[in-house]
């Protein structure tokens, strides 16, 4: 049986033939099959009239059916731009095998877009808003020097210029190509204000670029941490302040309740809520639930959240467990106690957590200890125990001297199933 005919991937531009290299030409012409999409099958015009043309337009599948039909035939897919920069190529190759394909690139867009602006792209962030969500995008882009994004439908120019205007990612500089290569090719630039109100056609790159000297994040967020914010930085209560979670026990309970950006939290105990807002920090796309019973540090988790940032936190007025009725299941629950029924709480928290889900309580007596222990090795069938001693270092007179503050406490476990 004679081998399988090599298929050749070739990119084509706006200018069509003109645009491309004898030997790509030629290897359009001798073609006895034509596979792209309307509009890559048009700019070839007349060349190889005598093959057989099939639109493919985004049935990435049959495209692999017709290649995989035609084995013994000449078979040319026609593509815009670079075959491999967010193209066809590479979906092929991992279905049918790279030995069985030739790529003639093209200029892609995303080329022509730095080209026009003047800029190089060897260090840009580079994405596709049709393939990735836009949060992530905008993590991304919070620390890059320049990006280059191909927008979609669903996420135009002006949705991510008004997206990073909400995070007060005021810093860049936007530069929209659109119909890059043809007769109304054009190029706005601007600031992202100029952006997020004006329309632009679909055939578009946003390319922006920092500007110089600026921060990573807004300069009223500097000093404001993802997680382990000082202790200072919460409101609490005068008569009963100390009782916030301290920085280092929050840090290393974060870090057991293992977060995820979706997750949904209960802080049970919540006080003025630094764990809390931590957490609805970590878990951006999720929910937090802080639930405290006393109405004083009720309106403090109010007022830290606000100061905070941390729209997804829900404050909970009432006392566990009756205030969890009506909350959704938990991915994973913080326990902070110090009264008789700590172990009660911990009990009927692990019958409500999620498959999966995480616990970690908090508690400052050996008492609790014991007592959470053993609830938590029953519930879940291990658990993991931490004694946390952290000392602080105060200068007196030439001497540097360590003051400790009591031990406390971190008891985990994961649901198993």
């Amino acid at each position: 049986m004679p081998s399988s005919e090599k298929v050749h991937i070739i990119g084509v531009g706006d200018d069509g033939l003109e645009g491309l290299t004898a030997a790509a030409r030629q290897l359009v012409a001798e073609a006895q099959l034509l596979l792209g999409t309307r509009q890559t099958l048009a700019a070839v015009g007349s060349a190889a009239s005598g093959a057989d043309r099939v639109p493919v337009d985004g049935a990435l599948e049959r495209l692999v059916q017709q290649v995989s039909a035609n084995s013994q035939r000449r078979v040319v897919i026609l593509t815009s731009g670079d075959p491999l920069f967010y193209g066809v190529a590479r979906y092929l190759c991992d279905k049918l095998g790279k030995d069985r394909f030739e790529v003639v690139p093209h200029v892609s867009s995303m080329q022509l877009a730095f080209a026009r602006v003047k800029e190089s792209w060897d260090e840009a962030y580079l994405a596709n808003l049709a393939t990735v969500g836009l949060e992530r995008v905008l993590d991304k882009l919070r620390s890059v020097e320049k990006a280059g994004l191909f927008t979609s439908d669903a996420v135009p120019p002006s949705a991510v210029a008004r997206a990073l205007l909400d995070r007060k990612s005021d810093y860049f500089s936007a530069y929209v190509c659109e119909n890059l290569g043809s007769p109304d090719e054009r190029v706005t630039q601007g600031d992202l204000e100029d952006v997020a109100s004006h329309d632009f056609s679909p055939l578009n790159v946003l390319i922006l670029v920092r500007k110089p000297n600026a921060p990573d994040r807004p300069v009223e967020q500097i000093g404001h941490r993802l997680f382990g914010n000082p202790d200072e930085m919460f409101l609490q209560s005068q008569p009963k302040r100390g009782l916030l979670t301290p920085l280092e026990v929050r840090v290393i309970a974060l870090a057991e309740l293992d977060l995820g950006p979706h997750s949904v939290v209960w802080d049970v105990g919540a006080g003025s809520g630094s764990v809390a807002i931590e957490a609805a920090m970590i878990a951006a796309s999720g929910s937090v639930y802080a639930i405290e019973m006393d109405p004083e540090d009720h309106q403090l988790i109010v007022a830290n959240a606000e100061r905070m940032g941390a729209a997804n936190l829900m404050p909970v007025l009432g006392q566990a467990p009756d205030a969890w009725e009506g909350l959704p299941a938990p991915d994973a629950v913080f326990i902070g106690g110090t009264g008789r029924t700590v172990s009660r709480i911990v009990q009927l928290a692990i019958e409500r957590l999620r498959p999966r889900g995480r616990l970690v309580a908090n508690v400052s007596s050996i008492e609790n200890l014991a007592a959470v222990h053993e609830v938590v090795q029953h519930g879940l069938g291990d658990a993991s125990v931490r004694m946390i001693s952290i000392a602080h270092a105060t200068d007196q007179l030439e001497r540097v001297v360590f003051e400790a503050r009591n031990p406390t406490f971190l008891i985990s476990g994961v649901r198993r199933g």
